[in-house]
Parts: C-alpha cells; sequence; structure tokens
C-alpha cells in the first residue's frame, strides 16, 4: 500500500530530517579506516534506500545529494578528487534506483525488494566513480585490475545495507496518510 504523496511543507521536513541523519553516518563513516582508498560500506545509503521505499524516487534523490554535498563540505572534501567520486557515485546509483523502481512498477511480479535494490544501487555507485576515476585522474590500463575487487566490495556492501534498510523498514510503523497526520493541539496552560 503506497502512502499518500507528501505536502511540499511535510515533503521538507522528511528532506531535512533524513539528509540530516544520512549526513551524520557519512561523516562517522568518513573516519572509519579503509584499507582500500575510497571503499566504504555506505551506511548513509540504508537511510537513502529507506526514504526511496517509503516515500519516493524524488525525496530519496534529495537526501542523497544533500548528503553528498553537504558531508563532502563537513569532511573537507568539497570539490576535491573524493566529492566528484562520491557525487558521481551517487549520481549513477540514483540513476540505477530509478531503473529499478521503474522496473518493479512495470513487471510487479519481478519487484526488486530492498535488498535488490541497494545491490543495484551499490554496483552502479560503484562502475561510476571507477568510469570517473578511470576516465579523469588516473586513465592507467593498470586501474581495470582493481575492478573486480571493487565490484566484489560493492556487492557485499550492496548485500549488507539492503538486508539492513529491510530490518529497519520492518520495525518501521506504516507511513501515514495525509489524511491521519493532523498537527498536534495546543494545551491548556
Amino acid at each position: 500500500m503506497a502512502a499518500a504523496p507528501p505536502t511540499a511543507d511535510r515533503e521538507d521536513r522528511l528532506v531535512a530530517g533524513f539528509a540530516a541523519l544520512a549526513i551524520v553516518i557519512h561523516v562517522i563513516e568518513a573516519g572509519f579506516p579503509s584499507p582500500v582508498p575510497g571503499v566504504k560500506p555506505g551506511l548513509a545509503n540504508v537511510v537513502t534506500l529507506i526514504v526511496l521505499v517509503r516515500y519516493s524516487l524524488r525525496l530519496a534523490l534529495w537526501v542523497a545529494l544533500l548528503r553528498v554535498l553537504v558531508g563532502s563540505l563537513l569532511v573537507g572534501s568539497f570539490l576535491a578528487p573524493g566529492f566528484w567520486l562520491s557525487l558521481c557515485g551517487a549520481g549513477a546509483s540514483l540513476a540505477a534506483l530509478a531503473l529499478g523502481t521503474a522496473w518493479s512498477r512495470t513487471v510487479p511480479a519481478l519487484r526488486l525488494s530492498p535488498l535488490g535494490l541497494s545491490v543495484l544501487s551499490a554496483l552502479a555507485h560503484m562502475a561510476g566513480q571507477f568510469a570517473v576515476a578511470y576516465g579523469v585522474f588516473v586513465p592507467h590500463p593498470g586501474l581495470l585490475r582493481l575492478l573486480p575487487p571493487l565490484l566484489t566490495a560493492a556487492l557485499l556492501f550492496g548485500l549488507a545495507t539492503g538486508g539492513a534498510a529491510q530490518a529497519i523498514l520492518r520495525h518501521l510503523p506504516p507511513v501515514p496518510s495525509d489524511d491521519t497526520v493532523r498537527p498536534p493541539t495546543a494545551r491548556a496552560p
């Protein structure tokens, strides 16, 4: 059962809240050591998946783009190579999510679960980052040797974040329709 489309004011609050959560996770994750530069679990993508599944692709797009922009400003990587890799990876990931959700609407019998969407998103994210890394920053054939292990890492992290998103979604209450959302009443003094 799909939730009623959020109103503009409600959408703004949803985007702000979810983007803030994703940004905090992004900043914390940036502090994790990584054996391979640029390879992170992508825990903030759990938030994007939840927004996509519960609300819409448009809200998920805003959350992801705000996370990349504000997160890069907070960790000091804005306009650095890491920012462009992250932005292009997020763009490829969102394009894959758009295709995956369109596929799911077109062929309901083959509907992708949050786990399937997560794996698709993670692989697209890595492919987008790799394309920019190879095409812009390191156009060396030796870089192609890294593609299989990077895609393997993306697959594993996609499974992990998709599993986390599915587990969280199972425990969340249904999204209220606009008909049932009422502003809180003022309490008498």
